[in-house]
């Protein structure tokens, strides 16, 4: 066989459930940047990426001494394009997977980031979501803001119990049932910046939200900084005002208190392809933002802010502008409550509109996304 015959296999076997690696010329550049030759002979030996092999079985299938087979798997390892459970590895499907984990450990070459980045950032813009639409996958929701309970809310005291506002549908909870958080990078919004296109609404530094075990092993790893939980609601209300959305994984379990992506539309691999074309890999929350007329002053803070582009300003004709207005287009907005955290008057409040319950575990093939990025 050829080298690329080795690239090919290795290629077919990044397969999670409803991910795979796309038979593309750009995909196997982009896996000889994660993978010189002799490590692509030895990840052909690996099962597809649901399954581990232990060290003992790889060394007796590649032949290759014991030493150099460690050598190379921790190689691999530390720029987190393989996975590791014990004494066993394995490989995860591009993205999410690799992506994440890649981008956020960065411990390749400036160079070597900035070939993957240009690479990733095509598949961002072209096909990567798409994927999910095939297997009628939701991966994402937004959580209300860190004050909704507080501020943003307007519950009925006789509505149903049902349509309460829920814990899970809170990024508040991520607060109240831990002691630990970390922050780690955006990997969407540093591909960006490695492409010269940085985002305008925050730094790649402003990124994901870890909280609980997690967020230790992120910050002793060191992909991830610290945070106390004063520093941690800070962060989350500094993120809102940003005009970044949070989102967690589509499930009510344990993982989805436990992490959310501070999320950008223009940049975001999951949330940008729900803007654009309206796929619903990003799932809406059960809320919608209501506006007070009286209240409004116009000011279009809000017009500016979401990021689902769902609101805009229609100018008065009446002469008395009595039809002066901003109008919600509830078929594009996913309740995120970014415009309700950012109106200085408190002109819009979320109102519960459904009562979507997520399942209780999103699985991704047989693994979560925390699994994915964190192994």
């Amino acid at each position: 066989m050829n080298i690329d015959d080795y690239y090919e296999i290795v290629r077919q076997k990044l397969t999670l459930g409803p991910l795979s690696a796309p038979k593309h010329p750009k995909v196997i550049e982009l896996l000889k940047i994660f993978w010189n030759e002799d490590e692509i002979k030895l990840l052909s030996h690996f099962p597809t990426a649901d399954k581990f092999i232990p060290l003992k079985e790889l060394v007796k299938k590649s032949n290759l001494p014991k030493q150099e087979v460690k050598k190379m798997l921790k190689n691999m390892h530390k720029k987190r394009v393989i996975c590791k459970s014990g004494s066993k590895y394995g490989l995860l499907p591009l993205a999410p997977g690799i992506f994440e984990a890649y981008f956020s450990a960065r411990q390749d070459t400036v160079e070597n980031l900035k070939k993957a980045a240009k690479i990733m950032s095509y598949f961002m813009d072209k096909s990567l979501s798409f994927r999910f639409i095939e297997h009628g996958f939701s991966f994402l929701r937004p959580l209300l803001p860190i004050e909704a309970k507080q501020k943003l809310i307007e519950i009925d005291e006789n509505i149903e119990s049902s349509s309460q506002v829920l814990p899970y549908e809170l990024v508040e909870r991520l607060i109240n049932n831990h002691n630990q958080f970390a922050v780690i990078t955006c990997q969407c919004r540093l591909v960006a910046e490695l492409n010269d296109e940085p985002c305008k609404l925050a730094k790649a530094e402003d990124g994901c939200f870890i909280a609980g075990i997690g967020a230790q092993y992120m910050a002793e790893t060191g992909m991830g900084r610290a945070l106390n939980k004063e520093e941690a609601i800070e962060y989350l209300k500094k993120t809102e005002k940003a005009g970044l959305v949070h989102n967690t994984t589509y499930c009510t379990g344990p993982e989805s208190y436990m992490f959310i992506c501070n999320c950008c539309s223009c940049h975001c691999g999951i949330l940008g392809p729900t803007k654009q074309y309206g796929l619903p890999v990003t799932k809406k929350s059960n809320y919608e933002p209501v506006i007070d007329n009286e209240l409004c002053v116009k000011c279009e803070v809000c017009v500016n802010k979401c990021p689902m582009e769902a609101i805009y300003h229609q100018f008065p004709l009446e002469t008395d502008s009595s039809d002066d207005k901003i109008i919600i287009r509830t078929e594009a907005c996913i309740g995120c409550g970014v415009c309700a955290s950012n109106c200085a008057k408190n002109a819009i409040k979320m109102k519960k509109v459904r009562n979507d319950v997520p399942p209780e575990e999103l699985k991704i093939g047989n693994k979560t996304f925390t699994e994915l990025i964190m192994s």
